[in-house]
């Protein structure tokens, strides 16, 4: 099985293509409500789809793209008017993440893990099983974020942009 594509949803679908088309996405189809993109790597595609009515901001799907160069990947972006929520930050699960919203409010995190992306030091042993310390993983059930330090979870810290848990 292989990734074909993710999809967000959006209401202007002109200016959500020209903030994708900006970020490097190359697009590939187009029609009133719909519109796909190729991403600069891989085989993945990226779509947006024209929905009525408000998109929601929480609980919403978090789109990720790696940049092998984040801190220029940034300061392109700003040059071009692209405001961030979060500036780029050390992650406890080593990635390096900045977090910006696209023109119809999806959260788009940005971010540079190198081999941590696939081969954090937590990772499974070759065919899964057995225990293992708790990931310090993003998209973790409750968004926990671990401590390296103690191996313990803070449940108050979250990698929503803007929000925070009790």
């Amino acid at each position: 099985m292989r990734l074909n594509q993710v999809s967000a949803p959006t209401r202007d679908l002109d200016r959500s293509i020209a903030f994708y088309a900006l970020l490097g996405l190359r697009l590939i189809v187009k029609s009133e409500a719909y519109a796909r993109f190729e991403l600069p790597e891989g085989e993945a595609t990226f779509s947006l789809h024209v929905v009525e009515g408000e998109i929601a901001r929480e609980p919403a799907p978090w789109v990720y793209f790696e940049c092998a160069d984040l801190d220029s990947e940034i300061a392109r972006l700003k040059s071009a008017g692209i405001a961030f929520e979060r500036e780029a930050q050390m992650q406890t699960w080593l990635w390096r993440e900045a977090w910006l919203r696209d023109p119809a409010g999806n959260a788009i995190c940005l971010y540079h893990a190198g081999a941590n992306r696939t081969h954090p030091p937590w990772r499974l042993p070759q065919g899964g099983g057995g225990s293992m310390p708790q990931p310090a993983s993003p998209c973790q059930a409750g968004r926990r974020r671990a401590s390296r330090a103690h191996g313990t979870i803070d449940r108050r810290l979250s990698p929503v942009p803007g929000k925070a848990l009790a």
